[in-house]
């Protein structure tokens, strides 16, 4: 990627970041990516509720689509407190991760940042170290997930 095109990306990283969108590189292709985040997942505690492969749905209908999968999972003990407090917040639990590939190949693991949403919903403030928690618990996997071994 040349230079403009780095300044292009970064820009529209920091946009994804300001929007709530965290994106991380992944040192891994996506197969690999996507089972180290389910695996992190899971040894985080937390239940897998669905595994959506979007270029499967693609190729059904007879398009292409690069690797792009969503693995929603969460805790009902975390979830349920936040929704407790703004039911409005199940719209976006429980959680959920893509991993994708770009266009020149490299693959990428984008969630979104747990205080963005509870800014969007308007969480009671008591609820901020749960909100921490569930920050910190999404950037361990997501940093497992991508990281290299």
């Amino acid at each position: 990627m040349n230079v403009e095109g780095q300044q292009v990306f970064f820009q529209r990283e920091r946009a994804m970041a300001t929007d709530g969108l965290i994106t991380l590189a992944s040192n891994h292709g996506p197969s690999e990516t996507m089972s180290r985040l389910e695996a992190a997942v899971n040894a985080k505690g937390m239940a897998v509720f669905a595994r959506i492969d979007h270029a499967a749905g693609a190729a059904s209908i007879g398009t292409l689509l690069r690797p792009t999968q969503v693995l929603i999972f969460g805790n009902p003990k975390g979830g349920t407190p936040l929704m407790e407090s703004t039911q409005t917040i199940g719209i976006d639990l429980p959680l959920r991760a893509l991993v994708w590939q770009d266009a020149s190949g490299k693959t990428w693991l984008s969630y979104n940042d747990p205080a963005w949403l509870a800014k969007r919903h308007a969480l009671d403030r008591h609820l901020a170290a749960s909100v921490d928690a569930l920050s910190a618990a999404l950037a361990a996997v997501a940093k497992t997930a991508t990281a290299s071994p």
